[in-house]
C-alpha cells in the first residue's frame, strides 16, 4: 500500500466493510483523546495543548487534501475508503472542550450526524468535486458539531 493510500485509509481503516466513515471517525477520535490526555499528563496547560491540536490537526488536514489529490484520478471521488477526511473532522468537532468520555462521545455522534445529514452549506461542499471540497465538507460538519457541543457544555454547567 502506498503512502498516500495509508494516510487517506488513515492506515488501513478506510477499508473496514462496513461504515468506514464511522469506523475511521470513531478511530480518529480514540486517537484525539488519547493524545489529549497525554498531554494533559505530560502538564502542559489548557491552552497550549488546544495550539498543539489545532497544529496536528491543520497538519493532517493539508497532508490529507494532498494524498487525497494524489489519488484523485485513480479513485472514485470522495471514495468510502477516503476517511482522512472523517478523522480531520472529528478532531475539529472535540477542539476546545475538556475531554471526557461523555464529551468525546458526544462530539463523535454530533459529527457523524453533521456529516450524514449534510444540512446547510456540507451539501454544496460535498457536491464540488476537488479534492479540497472532500476534505472541508468534513471540516464543517466538524465545526458545526463543535459549535453545538459548545452550546450544550454551557447550558449544562
Amino acid at each position: 500500500m502506498t503512502v498516500d493510500k495509508q494516510i487517506v485509509t488513515f492506515f488501513g481503516v478506510g477499508y473496514t466493510p462496513i461504515a468506514p466513515g464511522t469506523a475511521g471517525a470513531l478511530v480518529g477520535g480514540i486517537l484525539f483523546y488519547l493524545l489529549s490526555l497525554a498531554l494533559t499528563n505530560y502538564g502542559l496547560d489548557y491552552y497550549t495543548i488546544q495550539i498543539i491540536l489545532i497544529l496536528i490537526t491543520l497538519v493532517v488536514m493539508l497532508i490529507g487534501v494532498r494524498s487525497i489529490k494524489k489519488l484523485e484520478n485513480s479513485w472514485e471521488h470522495d471514495s468510502q475508503q477516503i476517511v482522512i477526511d472523517e478523522v480531520v473532522g472529528v478532531w475539529i468537532a472535540m477542539l476546545f472542550i475538556h475531554i471526557t468520555w461523555f464529551n468525546f462521545l458526544l462530539a463523535f455522534i454530533l459529527f457523524r450526524i453533521f456529516d450524514i445529514t449534510k444540512p446547510f452549506f456540507i451539501r454544496k461542499l460535498d457536491q464540488l468535486k476537488s479534492s479540497w471540497s472532500i476534505m472541508l465538507d468534513d471540516v464543517l460538519a466538524g465545526v458545526y458539531a463543535n459549535l453545538v457541543l459548545q452550546l450544550i457544555i454551557y447550558l449544562t454547567i
